[in-house]
């Protein structure tokens, strides 16, 4: 696909704060993407270039972008930033000056979709000496061959920031009026802003929406969600919870009193400390750990304790859903969450600062746990599962 094709999704999602415009927009972009194409446009219509849970990054700094416009526009940097003062938006810069630019030369050759998702993937990988150069060619391939509103969007999704206004819910609808829009009978009145279907279809529209949601909770991907609907309804069924992917954590519901809390879950309810520690999900398969934060940032190489306190006390494969508390070490008190808060981001000098911070795992409720998968399972079975499961060790991984 011609990443121009791409580019005018863009600003049509743009253009529009209307969600069931943008929804319809989208539907219709979604029906045109053949097999081959579907994850990378599926990614970049979102503005990623990995799925949520990979941690590869691209590493390119606001400076370096300075540097790409320079070499690609001709401009030096006190005019690039004066532009930038005056759009607010480095990726509105550079659809400026590559316009001014283009107003004197030829076009190139026409860039690809896969031609700017290949070159943007290839900078998370590079490595080593020279890196920083290599990058910055990269980009400036793309933007030397980018018309200027592609030269904008490329830019957007250096930094993760589209700007268009998707979001999950939006996406979501998407696929379900692209993929069933005749099973449905779905139609849309642009003019009056409005969704049509019989009456007869609004319980299977909304089971649908239902099922893809359930899709996406479990797999965390859109790729994989659109791969099956386009194969049938009952296919999204296949898609399940894999140890290693993390999944969206689901929130508690905030209760004014103990009354009112009571009257949300019912009776008997089960009651837990709330700690001030960090919320993470907990995966295990066999010998392989991994810990991922409530934003799934895999954290996995600074908690080298929780790994080790993992294996001594968790036998079998599991997603667990967990609080990691910070405590002193001579008094055994629970610690606030900004003593341990550092730890989330370090990278250097990991043991000593385990040393400094200790922390204790509270395991406070289980997804999967011995290839069951336990989300539709009542919580007085969950908690069973995880006591006969869970070796407790006080200071290093128990049950909440």
């Amino acid at each position: 696909m011609k990443y121009l094709t791409l580019v005018n999704i863009y600003e049509n999602l743009e253009k529009t704060t209307k969600r069931l415009e943008k929804t319809k927009i989208l539907s219709e972009f979604l029906k045109k993407i053949n097999e081959k194409e579907t994850e990378q446009l599926v990614l970049l219509v979102r503005g990623q270039l990995f799925p949520t849970w990979d941690q590869r990054e691209l590493g390119i700094a606001h400076k370096l972008l300075i540097k790409v416009l320079i070499l690609v526009t001709g401009k030096n940097e006190k005019q690039i930033y004066d532009t930038l003062k005056k759009t607010g938006d480095i990726g509105e810069t550079a659809e400026k000056l590559v316009r001014k630019k283009n107003q004197s030369t030829l076009f190139s050759a026409s860039l690809t979709t896969q031609k700017v998702f290949e070159n943007l993937r290839k900078i998370a990988s590079l490595e080593g000496t020279g890196t920083v150069d290599k990058k910055l060619q990269l980009v400036a391939e793309l933007l030397t061959s980018a018309e200027p509103k592609e030269a904008k969007y490329i830019i957007r999704t250096i930094i993760g920031d589209l700007r268009i206004g998707l979001g999950e819910s939006t996406f979501r609808d998407a696929i379900v009026w692209a993929c069933f829009e005749k099973e449905l009978e779905i139609k849309y009145d642009f003019d009056e802003n409005e969704l049509i279907f019989p009456d007869k279809n609004r319980e299977k529209y909304d089971e649908y929406i239902n099922k893809v949601q359930e899709s996406f909770d479990m797999s965390n991907d859109f790729v994989a969600v659109i791969e099956k609907a386009r194969k049938g309804i009952t296919q999204l069924k296949t898609l399940s919870l894999h140890v290693g992917i993390p999944i969206k954590v689901m929130l508690y519901k905030k209760a004014k009193d103990i009354k009112d809390a009571f009257e949300t879950v019912g009776k008997p309810a089960a009651c837990e400390y709330k700690f001030d520690g960090f919320r993470i999900q907990l995966h295990k398969k066999g010998s392989k750990i991994k810990i991922y934060t409530r934003r799934l940032e895999d954290v996995t190489k600074q908690f080298p304790d929780v790994v080790k306190a993992t294996e001594k006390s968790i036998k079998k494969d599991c997603i667990l859903d967990a609080e990691v508390i910070g405590y002193d070490v001579k008094t055994k008190k629970y610690l606030p969450f900004q003593k341990i808060s550092q730890r989330i981001k370090r990278k250097y000098d990991i043991e000593e600062t385990v040393k400094r911070f200790p922390v204790e795992v509270n395991v406070f409720d289980a997804m999967l746990l011995d290839e069951k998968i336990l989300l539709k399972e009542p919580f007085e079975k969950r908690r069973k599962m995880l006591e006969n499961n869970i070796k407790q060790i006080p200071f290093s991984l128990k049950l909440a």
